[in-house]
């Protein structure tokens, strides 16, 4: 792993830390002169302090960070699959993209809310809702129609760059723009990505 980690980065390294270590996979920061972040698993500089202690139980060698992090589910996908596949059609996505989304998002609870407003399947805060012309976020094909329409505006303002898209999802396009077009250093956000990129794989290889 490189020893100088920016924010783009670190969800996959983090990935790869979990999955190389036995034990612990510490993550330091410090912010420079010129405001970058930086983030080191192996900190060789004073200025690095602490940011985010992780630890991992000895687990089988052929186990990986998604089977044991982010397991899937129990919920009938198939009771929402219809819309899904209608939706990605017409944004041009992939059923297990938005598949991915929904089970981070919401476990296929149609009724989830967030403390912070979000609600339905793909977890649509208020003024995405109403930017998509959603009026009941509670529906299901309402929801899972604006939550495509969202995600595939993100995947093009960041050139398709999903896990900058996915960032985006989680913490809006303002944050990621304002740190530099780069995943902002946000504990839920960098979590988030990793965790919909396992599903995403997972259902790639089995739907």
């Amino acid at each position: 792993m490189s020893a100088h980690l920016h924010p783009f980065h670190l969800p996959v390294a983090l990935a790869l830390a979990l999955a190389a270590s036995s034990a612990t996979a510490d993550i330091y920061r410090y912010v420079d002169e010129n405001g970058t972040t930086h983030f080191t698993n192996m900190p060789d500089d004073p200025r690095f302090k602490l940011y985010m202690k992780t630890q991992r139980e000895p687990s089988p060698v052929t186990e990986t960070v998604a089977q044991r992090n982010y397991p899937l589910p129990k919920a009938d996908r198939n009771k929402f699959h219809g819309h899904i596949v209608t939706a990605a059609k017409t944004f041009s996505l992939e059923p297990e993209l938005i598949h991915a989304v929904i089970t981070a998002e919401s476990a296929y609870n149609p009724l989830a809310r967030s403390p912070k407003g979000a609600k339905g399947l793909m977890q649509l805060m208020p003024a995405t809702a109403q930017r998509y012309g959603v009026e009941n976020p509670l529906d299901p094909k309402q929801n899972i129609l604006g939550g495509a329409a969202y995600l595939r505006d993100l995947l093009t303002m960041f050139g398709n760059d999903l896990q900058l898209a996915l960032a985006a999802y989680n913490a809006g396009e303002g944050a990621v723009t304002r740190h530099g077009r780069r995943i902002p250093p946000y504990r839920e956000t960098m979590e988030y990505v990793p965790k919909v990129l396992a599903y995403y794989k997972r259902y790639k290889s089995s739907m």
